[in-house]
């Protein structure tokens, strides 16, 4: 089970309160599609992915990016538990879509920057490393399944 002090609490839940979900969902999403583009095969219902303009304008890329970061929400809500959260969705992304579980860390860095580029000098040392802890628990929780 993982500590959380109340600073750490206080922090994500200041990022989760200034964030855009529809700005932010789409772009981290992109971005990751774009910068690891191998991640671009479970996603091959979602169309055109062929280049980085294809994907910044795909919709359901967009769409998707948006369910993930509410499905971060779970995570907020139940930080004294994630794992047990997530363990449907664990068993889903490893069982049913068998997604390298390697590329649940690559969304989260993507996502990290993303949140950073739009924060700027806000996005301080100490929430950067509450953040960081955050999706690293939410990270080893989707990838449960896999071990």
């Amino acid at each position: 089970m993982v500590e959380w002090t109340e600073q750490e609490r206080s922090l994500i839940n200041q990022i989760f309160d200034i964030i855009d979900y529809n700005e932010i969902g789409p772009k981290a999403l992109c971005r990751c599609l774009i910068v690891y583009p191998w991640t671009q095969r479970y996603f091959s219902g979602f169309g055109n992915l062929y280049n980085a303009e294809a994907i910044l304008a795909n919709p359901m890329v967009a769409a998707h990016g948006v369910k993930v970061l509410h499905g971060l929400d779970r995570a907020l809500k139940n930080m004294d538990d994630i794992k047990a959260t997530y363990s449907e969705l664990s068993v889903l992304h490893s069982e049913k879509l068998h997604v390298d579980p390697d590329n649940f860390r690559l969304f989260s860095d993507c996502l990290s920057i993303v949140i950073a580029a739009k924060m700027g000098k806000d996005f301080t040392p100490d929430m950067q490393a509450a953040w960081q802890k955050f999706l690293a628990v939410v990270v080893s929780a989707l990838g449960r399944q896999y071990h």
